[in-house]
């Protein structure tokens, strides 16, 4: 690939790892658009890895609370650990029985613009009907286990993981800051997930890493992904996500007429 699309399409995927507007749709359109190579699973891990530092290090104070209080036997961490695990589940559990399934079959252009208009909505719906009576991150474990079951849907590209898991957590009682922050902290299994299998697939065809394009996208979409996750936190609660609803039924249109 050459330096231009590996800066784009790594900024690209640092860009819309955590915004509700779905990665899958951006990056089917753009590289037909530019007539640009498939970019290969080396550069899918790079990536990705990338996204997995950036929330890492945006939430390291968090995590800290989380694994000291698992060590000191603190209720509230322990509680939410457990929580991030459930919420997991049903992704790891999909992933491993239809994942296959549903990257030969479902990455068609018009299915992705009709799944990105229809998520739109829901996301817009959510932010109005949400009842926001959870403090919190205190969640029950069947409240939880709703959300991954939300976050599942997220294999069907023109989803969104961070829209659905946002969206679904709105849904049953968070307010805005903490289903987005649950939504964060749910990113990284779910993203390590998708590297080891992603690894797996790779080392398993026995192709040589090319690091100088593999460190650029890390980086690139790791630094992309850090001030997203900032700027998303800072106006989120007065922006709400009716913006991302109209932007996604934009896009869905969009892919609809450049692929009909």
């Amino acid at each position: 690939m050459e330096f231009i699309q590996i800066f784009f399409l790594a900024f690209l995927q640092g860009l819309t790892e955590f915004l509700p507007i779905s990665s899958s749709g951006h990056l089917i359109i753009l590289p037909s658009i530019f007539g640009w190579e498939d970019q290969g699973l080396a550069f899918d891990i790079a990536v990705h890895w990338g996204s997995l530092i950036a929330v890492f290090l945006y939430f390291k104070e968090d995590l800290f609370f989380i694994f000291s209080g698992l060590l000191k036997r603190h209720d509230e961490s322990q509680r939410l650990f457990i929580n991030i695990i459930i919420a997991s589940i049903p992704l790891g559990l999909a992933g491993l029985l239809f994942g296959n399934y549903i990257e030969n079959n479902f990455r068609l252009p018009l299915l992705i613009a009709f799944t990105t208009a229809f998520f739109g909505i829901f996301l817009w719906a959510s932010d109005i009907l949400g009842k926001k009576n959870i403090t919190g991150l205190n969640l029950s474990s069947s409240i939880a286990l709703l959300i991954g079951v939300g976050q599942a849907l997220a294999l069907i590209p023109g989803t969104s993981r961070s829209g659905i898991t946002i969206a679904f957590a709105l849904l049953l009682g968070l307010d805005r800051i903490h289903a987005l922050k649950f939504s964060f902290l749910l990113s990284i299994p779910a993203i390590c997930m998708a590297v080891i299998w992603q690894s797996f697939s790779f080392f398993k065809q026995g192709v040589i890493i090319p690091w100088g394009s593999f460190l650029i996208g890390l980086t690139v979409s790791a630094f992309t992904a850090y001030f997203v996750i900032h700027f998303f936190l800072k106006f989120f609660e007065r922006i709400g996500l009716v913006f991302f609803a109209i932007y996604r039924l934009f896009l869905a249109g969009i892919i609809f007429i450049f692929f009909i």
